[in-house]
């Protein structure tokens, strides 16, 4: 009888994806917008998106070197990172402090806290925020060669000052602003291709967006262009399907990927329109991290004999 009683911790049935499969799936849906961004912005992106790459991968290696702990460069998480602070990140940054943020994202915010799985907030979006904070040059937004820069501002800048936007500008990238925020067409290539996959629900983006998107409507006296322009704007787009669906930091459950989703929305929304940054998605993003527990708490299913706590 001995023979025929097998015990094992859980999870007890396998899909085989890995971490490293999924980074990999992350990474290829990413391409498409750090292409367009690379194209858009010159080799002065690609220098960027090449430096917060190395630097994520390098410091991940060396902080593992020195407190002699398994290397785990190889399941891709760091690349992920550096390629997630480049989109991030303006074309004309000065290449010191794509180092500087990678060094943040790393060894700060992930490292320190015991590797994948146990950071408390999102490591890019985390350092996208210190830099903002830290670098003044983070508010020089760089834009395309065939935009005048001496006269250009953001879309949401335009917006602001009551400018009309052409969407085909908004949707192919012809504006300034972050390296994989301006081509909205990539970054729906990329979010199909995780949908597609399974890497990610559609949840969280599209709660996330649709919130953005009906809070601008209604502000903007139900002006379906002004609405729509917003949320091709800024770094939403990338904010909502690349950053905001991490699985470390995002809830588990499908309704508290809503919740976290419209919250999130409605924190991008307030701090928009009423704070003193132009762009509000980083910042909702973090401190949407921060109550994913508590959200994960509310919405988790009961353990089937398990005690109503």
């Amino acid at each position: 009888m001995d023979k025929l009683l097998r015990t094992s911790t859980s999870p007890h049935i396998h899909c085989g994806r890995t971490t490293q499969k999924i980074m990999l799936d992350v990474l290829i849906s990413l391409a498409p917008a750090t292409v367009a961004g690379c194209v858009i912005f010159g080799w002065r992106a690609l220098l960027v998106v090449a430096s917060c790459i190395i630097g994520c991968v390098g410091f991940e290696y060396l902080y593992n070197l020195i407190a002699k702990k398994e290397q785990t460069v190889s399941d891709l998480s760091a690349a992920v990172t550096g390629i997630l602070l480049a989109l991030n990140l303006p074309a004309n940054l000065p290449i010191w402090q794509c180092f500087v943020g990678s060094l943040f994202a790393i060894v700060i915010v992930k490292c320190l806290f015991g590797g994948l799985g146990k950071n408390l907030v999102n490591p890019a979006i985390t350092a996208r925020v210190f830099m903002v904070i830290a670098f003044g040059s983070m508010a020089k937004q760089a834009y395309p060669t065939i935009v005048d820069t001496a006269s250009s501002a953001t879309p949401l800048m335009q917006i602001a000052k009551g400018e009309v936007l052409e969407l085909t500008d908004l949707l192919f990238g012809t504006h300034g602003g972050s390296i994989g925020e301006t081509c909205a067409v990539a970054l729906l290539v990329g979010f199909v291709y995780l949908l597609v996959r399974r890497v990610i629900s559609w949840h969280l983006p599209v709660t996330f967006v649709g919130t953005v998107f009906v809070l601008s409507l209604f502000m903007e006296g139900f002006d379906f262009y002004n609405a729509l322009a917003l949320i091709l704007s800024g770094g939403l787009l990338l904010g909502a399907i690349f950053m905001a669906t991490d699985y470390v930091t995002s809830p588990a459950t499908a309704w508290g990927k809503v919740i976290f989703g419209v919250l999130a929305g409605g924190l991008t929304f307030l701090i928009r329109y009423f704070g003193t940054y132009p762009e509000g998605v980083s910042f909702a993003i973090l401190l949407m991290n921060i109550i994913t527990p508590y959200i994960d708490s509310w919405t988790s299913h009961r353990v089937f004999g398990g005690e109503k706590k």
